[in-house]
C-alpha cells in the first residue's frame, strides 16, 4: 500500500543515481499503486502497454531517464547524495602512473585522522595493486560499508619504504557551502548541492564573508537537490521574488516565491555555470539571468527542467517520478534547452575570467600597461614614474599583486632612486597562474600633488 506521497524535490543529476546497482525484485513490489501513480501524476499522457510492464523497474524504464523505481537501500543512497554524506575514508583522487595520487583530504575524516597527505600515492588496497588502474576503478575497492576497514599501501615523497594503513571507513558529511574571500575582496560562495540546510550554510557563508565588494557564486558540477533549497538560495538575492514556475499535468502553471533571507547578496555577483550544472542550479540560473540579478560566466548547463516527486511504500521502497517541469517565473524554457551564459568562458575558466572582469570593475580610469608573458616564479617588479617622489609614506596598501582566481600575495616595496620603487613578492608566484598588478594612485611627488592616475597589467608566470 502507498503510506505517503513524500516531499517533491528536484533529482540530483541523473548520473549521480545510474551507477547504482538495482537489486532483484520481490513478488511483494507494489506493482498496482506504481501504474496508479504513474497513470494519474507522470508528466506526460502514458501509453497503456507502459502501464502493463510487470515490475516498477519494467515501467520506469518506458518513462524518463529520471523516473526512476529504487529499493529502500537505493534511496537512502540517493538521498546521502543530495545531503553530501558519503560513506569512505575522505579523499580526493586523481590517477598517477604508480598508482592513484591523493589530492586533498577532507578535515576530520578517517584518512585525515590517520595521517594520509596531499601528495600520497595509494599504490595498494587489501593487497591488489591499483598501477594503471583509473580513478573510477579504485574508488569502489577503497570505499565499501561503513565500519568496515581497508588497508593501504601509501608511497610518500622522501620517504624511503612504502607506508602501511588501516583505516575504518566511516560516513563523512560534506558540507554543501563552501566559501572564501578572493583577492580584491571578492567572496567566493561554492554551492556544491541545493540540500536541506543549504540556506542556513549559504546564510553564514555571507555573513562571513562581510566586506566583500562583489560576489562569485559558483554551481558548476552542482547536480540539484530539494525545490525548496532552490527557494531559500533565490531569496538571497536582492529584488529576486520569485524562484520558478511550476507546470503539472492537467494544472495552471503555477509561480512559486522565493524565500526572503536576512542575510543579502547586495554587491554584483557573477554565477558560474557548466554542462554539469543540472536541475535547481539551472532553476537559479535562469531565474537570476531572467532577474537580471546575477551575470552568468560559463558555458550552456546540462538542460533538466523537471520536477521529481518521491512516493514511498511500505516496504521501504520509492517511486521517484516526473510530474512536473519547471520554467523562470515568466516562463522560460528549460528543459532539453540549458540556460546559457551571458559569459561564455572555456572549461576551468569560468572562475578567473568572473575574478578578472570583477576586478576590473573596480579600475575605472585606471591606465591598462602591456602584459607580461612567461615571468619566472621569482620575478620582481620595477615601477619608475616620471617625477621625484616623496616616498616616506610609502605603503604596501598603495600596491597589490592579486592571483586571478586566487587570493591577493603578500608583497614588500624596496625604493631604488627618487622615482623608481621595486615590487618584491614575499613568496614564489605559481607557475601556470596569472596575476594582477594594480598599482593605485596614492602616491605623492616632492612638492606635494598626487598621481593622478592608477595603472594596471596583467603578469602570467611560465
Amino acid at each position: 500500500m502507498l503510506r505517503k506521497q513524500m516531499q517533491s524535490l528536484i533529482a540530483l543529476f541523473a548520473l549521480l543515481f545510474v551507477m547504482l546497482p538495482f537489486h532483484q525484485v520481490t513478488a511483494a513490489e507494489p506493482i498496482n499503486e506504481i501504474r496508479q501513480l504513474v497513470k494519474q501524476y507522470y508528466i506526460d499522457d502514458v501509453p497503456q502497454s507502459v502501464l502493463e510492464g510487470k515490475t516498477g523497474k519494467e515501467i520506469t524504464d518506458r518513462l524518463d531517464a529520471h523516473s526512476v523505481y529504487m529499493s529502500k537501500q537505493e534511496y537512502e543512497s540517493f538521498i546521502n547524495g543530495i545531503e553530501q554524506r558519503i560513506v569512505g575514508i575522505g579523499v580526493v583522487l586523481e590517477e598517477s602512473s604508480e598508482g592513484i595520487k591523493v589530492i586533498s583530504v577532507i578535515t576530520d575524516g578517517p584518512a585525515f585522522k590517520a595521517g594520509i597527505l596531499p601528495g600520497d600515492v595509494i599504490t595498494h588496497v587489501d593487497g591488489t595493486s591499483l598501477k594503471g588502474k583509473s580513478v573510477q576503478a579504485a574508488v569502489p575497492l577503497i570505499s565499501g560499508k561503513e565500519d568496515t576497514v581497508v588497508s593501504l599501501t601509501i608511497k610518500r615523497e622522501k620517504t624511503d619504504r612504502p607506508i602501511q594503513m588501516t583505516i575504518r571507513r566511516a560516513e563523512i558529511h560534506l558540507p554543501t557551502v563552501e566559501y572564501e574571500m578572493l583577492g580584491g575582496n571578492i567572496g567566493y560562495i561554492r554551492l556544491n548541492s541545493f540540500a536541506t540546510d543549504s540556506g542556513k550554510e549559504m546564510a553564514s557563508a555571507i555573513q562571513s564573508l562581510a566586506g566583500a565588494e562583489g560576489f562569485i557564486v559558483d554551481i558548476r558540477n552542482n547536480g540539484g537537490g530539494y525545490i525548496t533549497a532552490a527557494q531559500d538560495i533565490a531569496g538571497f538575492f536582492p529584488g529576486v521574488e520569485q524562484a520558478f514556475q511550476l507546470r503539472e499535468k492537467n494544472k495552471q502553471p503555477t509561480i512559486y516565491p522565493s524565500v526572503k533571507q536576512k542575510q543579502n547578496i547586495d554587491r554584483p555577483v557573477s554565477l558560474l555555470i557548466n554542462e554539469f550544472s543540472a536541475s535547481a542550479s539551472e532553476m537559479l540560473a535562469v531565474n537570476l539571468k531572467e532577474q537580471q540579478a546575477a551575470l552568468l560566466y560559463g558555458r550552456n548547463s546540462y538542460g533538466k527542467g523537471t520536477m521529481q516527486s518521491m512516493y514511498a511504500f511500505n516496504d521501504g521502497s520509492v517511486l521517484k517520478l516526473t510530474t512536473a517541469r519547471f520554467y523562470s517565473p515568466k516562463g522560460i524554457a528549460v528543459d532539453k534547452v540549458g540556460v546559457a551564459p551571458d559569459v561564455s568562458t572555456p572549461e576551468n575558466e569560468e572562475l578567473t575570467t568572473a575574478h578578472y572582469d570583477q576586478l576590473l570593475s573596480k579600475l575605472e580610469g585606471y591606465s591598462a600597461f602591456p602584459s607580461l608573458e612567461n615571468v619566472k616564479t621569482t620575478k620582481t617588479f620595477t615601477v619608475s614614474l616620471t617625477k621625484e617622489m616623496d616616498w616616506r609614506q610609502l605603503g604596501t596598501h598603495s600596491v597589490q599583486l592579486i592571483e586571478i582566481g586566487g587570493k591577493e600575495s603578500s608583497v614588500r616595496l624596496e625604493v631604488k632612486n627618487g622615482k623608481t620603487i621595486e615590487v618584491i613578492p614575499n613568496a614564489p608566484l605559481q607557475s601556470g597562474k596569472e596575476y594582477l598588478l594594480i598599482i593605485h594612485p596614492e602616491w605623492k611627488d616632492k612638492s606635494g600633488r598626487s598621481v593622478t592616475k592608477g595603472i594596471y597589467l596583467q603578469v602570467t608566470v611560465k
